[in-house]
């Protein structure tokens, strides 16, 4: 695990977990020139914006909560690590500009609509994103991805290739539970070589248990007899991963305890 310890880590803020260890691995294993310039979407405490500034890369972070702009800024202070961190809308800040690599680790929680967060969910034939849906408000905003995962993640594939230049990367995390072979069609439909390069099995956090039930009844999860014999990790990552480990496809039972979620990385890069 590569240390995500930093000075300052504000209530409100989500704070490194095993999708920021995943993605700043993936960060490492990217070429990286003097002064390459690095965008990271949803920055959060900064964490994997500082790895990639301590690599001599020119860093911009983009958070559209304030809380989160004051923590990325004050640990760059700390951390003596020049940095440019702007509040704003994903990549509403820098539009018109172009990044050698961009980092994103954004909202991609499934979750129903706030008005039903207790219930259970409608059925698998259920309308996949009721008009008018927003993410909760305050701290959720860094974990809630809309009803199939994919408010955020949606945009910044339609968003980010136009802002790649020849040769950039993106390399974006999130959970196999927002259809990670959406992502991979919608940036390859966009003209990038995407694949998914990385994938870690963690055991789910108190977001998704108090979510579960949902999730089960909108088919995302295994049924309570599934789990009677055994640990559930849900993966759906789709075809075509390429390059790195890969994943694999539909649910696997890997032994007694608790359910787990498959995160994965995807690499797209634009070609020169």
């Amino acid at each position: 695990m590569i240390p995500l310890s930093l000075p300052l880590s504000l209530p409100g803020v989500y704070a490194p977990q095993d999708d920021t260890d995943l993605l700043v691995h993936a960060l490492g294993r990217e070429a990286l020139a003097p002064r390459a310039r690095v965008l990271d979407v949803g920055t959060g405490t900064g964490a994997v914006a500082l790895a990639a500034a301590r690599r001599g890369a020119l860093v911009t972070a983009v958070d559209i909560s304030w809380r989160a702009v004051l923590n990325a800024k004050v640990n760059a202070v700390l951390a003596r690590q020049p940095m440019t961190v702007v509040r704003g809308d994903l990549l509403a800040p820098v539009s018109g500009r172009s990044f050698d690599l961009i980092l994103s680790n954004p909202p991609y929680v499934p979750g129903p609509p706030p008005a039903r967060r207790r219930g259970p969910g409608p059925g698998p034939g259920a309308a996949p994103r009721p008009d008018g849906y927003r993410p909760a408000r305050g701290a959720a905003r860094a974990w809630d991805g809309g009803w199939d995962g994919r408010l955020v993640l949606d945009r910044i594939c339609r968003d980010s290739p136009s802002l790649l230049l020849p040769g950039g990367v993106l390399l974006l995390v999130h959970s196999a539970l927002s259809d990670a072979a959406r992502t991979l069609a919608q940036l390859r439909t966009a003209g990038l070589r995407a694949d998914v390069v990385d994938h870690r099995r963690v055991a789910f956090g108190p977001v998704l248990r108090s979510r579960s039930d949902w999730l089960r009844g909108r088919g995302l999860l295994g049924t309570e007899g599934d789990r009677a014999g055994g640990t559930r990790t849900h993966t759906r990552c789709g075809t075509g991963t390429g390059t790195g480990t890969g994943t694999g496809t539909g649910d696997s039972v890997t032994g007694a305890g608790d359910e787990k979620e498959e995160l994965v990385i995807i690499r797209a890069e634009r070609p020169r």
